[in-house]
């Protein structure tokens, strides 16, 4: 499921004139470096992210999706941001590569 969550992040952020350069993730969070636009509101990037993310997945694995629901809702209304702007792109890169992920 993971997998197909980057794929579909993956386009996502192409439509959006962005880039993922890493994506990892558990079960019940990802993990994501996104280069984006500086016009592009952080807000709207998320929020298409979840949804897009949301539908796809809730279609295609609704057997598990269905275990992992929260309220309704595959995707929390709450995210973590942040700029890594000053930090080298290979340590954001390893960060992301070394947590969890569970196919």
């Amino acid at each position: 499921m993971l997998t197909r969550c980057e794929e579909v992040m993956r386009d996502v952020c192409t439509r959006l004139g962005a880039t993922l350069r890493e994506f990892n993730g558990a079960d019940d969070h990802v993990h994501l470096l996104v280069h984006y636009p500086p016009k592009l509101p952080i807000s709207t990037l998320v929020n298409r992210l979840k949804g897009v993310s949301a539908h796809y997945l809730r279609k295609e694995f609704t057997g598990r999706i269905n275990r992992h629901i929260m309220h309704g809702h595959l995707w929390s209304p709450s995210y973590f941001a942040g700029s890594c702007g000053g930090a080298p792109l290979e340590i954001i890169r390893e960060y992301i590569e070394n947590q969890k992920r569970q196919d």
